[in-house]
């Protein structure tokens, strides 16, 4: 498994969590993907940001109560270039659950989905995630200086 990261807001989520995309209506195979890890506060006003955009850019979104991060599920091969400071991408190799509806099955004990695979696109673009973090990370910074 490959991870490129800048900071690791936990490495106990990304290196156990390994998950698959749903399988498209059409075909039995169940596409790989890569998994952006963030801390849950930085990832839910990236949703926001993402759910308040023009189109619907965001994929499945795991949310980890122990680690308290979210984690984006984007297309294979964004780990090989992620580098976002305070995430994490994880390449899972295909390996892991398969997402398929209804009812998919969290990957880690003690997640479960904030956006299920099946409510959002099969996976978030990171070009669109990426602007998406560094604005939620500024509003945060700006909403911490006014205290």
């Amino acid at each position: 498994m490959e991870i490129s990261q800048s900071t690791d807001p936990c490495a106990s989520f990304a290196g156990r969590t390994s998950l698959a995309l749903p399988a498209s209506a059409a075909s039995n195979t169940v596409p790989n993907c890569d998994l952006v890890t963030v801390p849950a506060r930085q990832g839910l006003e990236a949703v926001d940001i993402l759910r308040r955009g023009a189109s619907d850019a965001v994929g499945p979104v795991l949310h980890d109560d122990g680690c308290d991060t979210l984690g984006f599920l984007v297309p294979p091969g964004t780990a090989a270039a992620w580098d976002v400071p305070g995430s994490t991408c994880t390449e899972t190799n295909g390996r892991g659950l398969s997402l398929a509806t209804p009812d998919p099955v969290p990957p880690v004990e003690g997640s479960d989905w904030l956006l299920p695979p099946g409510d959002a696109d099969l996976a978030t673009d990171p070009a669109v995630l990426r602007a998406a973090l560094g604005e939620a990370a500024r509003l945060i910074e700006a909403a911490d200086n006014r205290r």
